[in-house]
């Protein structure tokens, strides 16, 4: 399977740094096994509570979730807002619109997920 790649701008050692640093930036701030679990949950259920989130991205600890989304927050994608006027508090996480703008990001790496899947596959039955 060949995949022919458009690019912009000629291949060069400054062009490959900045495109390799960029890259390094983006998965910085979304990679790991969670991150982006988390954004797509909340861009899904809409606002959503810490315990409810933590059901829904399967696996994850009370710990490691709230250590996430201190990141998110810190980097955008995640608001957090406390509803104080409630006992108890209620404290609900939603997606910022930024985070919206990873959708093209996320369904790029669905679809060469599932591409890729496919591949696996028919690489492992075909021999």
């Amino acid at each position: 399977m060949e995949n022919d790649i458009e690019l912009e701008e000629p291949i060069t050692k400054v062009n490959c740094q900045n495109h390799l640093s960029s890259v390094e930036d983006a998965l910085y701030v979304i990679g790991g096994k969670w991150k982006l679990k988390i954004i797509i949950a909340l861009q899904e259920h809409g606002s959503i509570r810490f315990n409810e989130l933590q059901r829904i991205v399967a696996g994850i600890s009370a710990r490691v979730l709230s250590n996430e989304l201190k990141d998110l927050e810190l980097n955008g994608f995640v608001k957090r807002i406390v509803h104080s006027e409630q006992t108890p508090v209620v404290v609900e996480y939603i997606s910022t619109d930024y985070s919206k703008t990873l959708k093209t990001v996320i369904m790029a790496l669905s679809e060469w997920g599932r591409t890729h899947k496919n591949n696996i596959r028919e690489d492992v039955f075909e021999k």
